[in-house]
């Protein structure tokens, strides 16, 4: 099954002082909370993901970047007041899949983040 149908209804929100990252964004009505970063020529990266249940996952420095199109999709769509779930879950989806070996995998399968393995 192809996550992309998910409803996952991913909204920017704001994180406290201690947890550091450029862009934050939640989704399954608070369930989860993303945390992004965007390198110093554009490209966006994964930092931190926390799952209902499961906790707070830090993804190690030498994480994997969107690339530099999907990166420049993901900072379009961001700079917006209401996201376009169209646009956003395939990015979202990516960078989970290229940075999964970094996530706990039954909190991505619990969450329908990653097809069942």
């Amino acid at each position: 099954m192809s996550r992309i149908g998910t409803n996952f209804d991913f909204f920017k929100t704001v994180m406290p002082d201690s947890r550091k990252a450029d862009f934050y964004l939640g989704c399954l009505e608070g369930s989860v909370f993303m945390d992004f970063n965007e390198s110093s020529d554009g490209l966006i990266t994964l930092c931190r993901i926390s799952f209902d249940g499961h906790g707070c996952c830090n993804l190690p420095e030498a994480t994997n970047f969107l690339d530099f199109q999907m990166s420049k999709s993901f900072l379009e769509e961001i700079a917006k007041d209401q996201l376009n779930q169209n646009r956003i879950t395939p990015l979202i989806i990516e960078i989970i899949k290229i940075n999964q070996e970094f996530i706990w995998t039954d909190a991505l399968q619990e969450y329908n983040l990653i097809d069942g393995v």
